[in-house]
């Protein structure tokens, strides 16, 4: 039998998010000025009281495996904070950790999804999405929308897109890459279409705590018994509290499901990280003030992004409403050239951005958002300003 690469790994595309963060931190090693747009992490140190966990569960011993499913008390935490923040009442069968919430994910669909299973996804979506699906045997179904629409598709557009073969459908407010946020009706009427359709509902809201203009988080999982027992609701820490190194997120779900998903993790990579299980324990049941500062930090951010970018003759974006991502449109320079080099897709325009002014940003094409570019605002003050002055220039100089 040949020595190949198997057919599953040899059809799954690399992340695009990371590759572009990749390629701008080995230019800034090279000695480089590049400011980076691209990653989606806080750029705040994680709170001391977090750290200061971790050294105590190392001074505790807390070194040893823990249950593949994740410690008692971090699942009590959960539970707690599921009560306490969302009106949702688990008990901790109820929950798996696992190591961070792209982990989570990952363990949703392999446990839910057969070979031809079709998942509905609203695009624009985060890139890992349709390969999660994929890596499970199933189909990432497309579901379109516009920025006209807040890039939420219509119900309309769901139903169009629900086959024999659907199984479920994914949910992100507020969502990467857009920061959209879904209100309280669009999330009632796919919560009565989910039911109606028998279709399992994938509640990514680990962006739940950063949320601006006052608005408030609603889990599709609130909307009543029957829709609770057919949602994922899936969350970490990661984004929340800065601790995407700690790789601790975690699945409330269907206890059925969420048993074959230990019985899966188990046999894929045993337990969480046992110190980050402790810390993220004491991040849900500590006072939230360190998140709430940050989150005034990122709405100043995202008020000052904004405002540059659609003061650029040729871009524009709308204001998220949530997370901490811009989706700049590109398409009115569409067509111009850069050193006489044509700029006519996504791609081109971040090479080009990339390689002339040093400023990374991800290419819409990575979202299935074409004719769009990623910004996060998940950097200083000082990195917004500096980097949308290079955007100006490289802009203007267009031909």
């Amino acid at each position: 039998m040949p020595l190949t690469v198997s057919h599953r790994c040899q059809h799954i595309a690399p992340s695009l998010t990371l590759a572009i963060d990749a390629k701008a931190k080995e230019l800034k090693a090279a000695g480089e000025d590049v400011i980076g747009f691209g990653a989606g992490e806080p750029d705040f140190p994680t709170p001391p009281h977090i750290v200061a966990a971790a050294k105590e569960a190392l001074d505790l011993g807390m070194t040893r495996y823990t249950p593949s499913s994740g410690t008692m008390e971090l699942r009590r935490a959960i539970c707690d904070k599921l009560l306490r923040d969302n009106g949702l009442h688990y008990e901790p069968a109820d929950i798996i950790v696992s190591n961070g919430a792209k982990h989570s994910l990952f363990n949703v669909f392999q446990a839910i999804i057969d070979p031809g299973d079709e998942v509905l996804i609203p695009a624009p979506c985060w890139v890992s999405y349709p390969e999660m699906v994929r890596m499970a045997g199933g189909v990432p179904v497309f579901v379109p929308s516009t920025e006209a629409e807040a890039f939420i598709p219509s119900y309309d557009e769901i139903v169009r897109h629900i086959t024999q073969r659907t199984k479920a459908i994914v949910l992100t407010s507020p969502s990467n890459p857009c920061g959209c946020v879904w209100s309280r009706g669009q999330l009632q009427a796919l919560a009565d279409l989910a039911v109606a359709r028998k279709l399992y509902v994938v509640s990514d809201e680990i962006y739940e705590k950063l949320l601006y203009d006052r608005l408030q988080h609603v889990s599709i999982a609130q909307l009543g018994e029957q829709i609770k027992q057919q949602t994922f609701v899936v969350n970490g820490v990661s984004k929340a509290f800065a601790m995407t190194g700690w790789r601790i997120g975690y699945a409330a779900g269907p206890r059925d499901v969420i048993a074959a998903m230990g019985a899966f993790q188990s046999q894929a990579t045993s337990n969480p990280n046992a110190m980050a299980q402790h810390a993220a324990a004491v991040a849900l049941n500590s006072d939230q003030t360190c998140v709430c500062e940050m989150v005034q930090e990122f709405e100043r951010r995202r008020d000052a992004l904004c405002a540059r970018i659609n003061a650029i003759p040729g871009l524009s974006c709308r204001k998220p409403q949530g997370a901490f991502y811009v989706m700049m449109n590109i398409q009115y320079i569409l067509g111009r050239s850069c050193n006489g080099k044509p700029i006519t897709n996504s791609m081109q325009f971040a090479d080009a951005l990339l390689r002339e002014k040093k400023v990374a940003v991800v290419p819409g094409v990575a979202f299935e958002a074409e004719g769009y570019c990623r910004l996060s605002y998940a950097v200083s003050m000082d990195s917004i300003q500096r980097g949308l002055d290079r955007i100006a220039a490289f802009v203007a100089a267009l031909a």
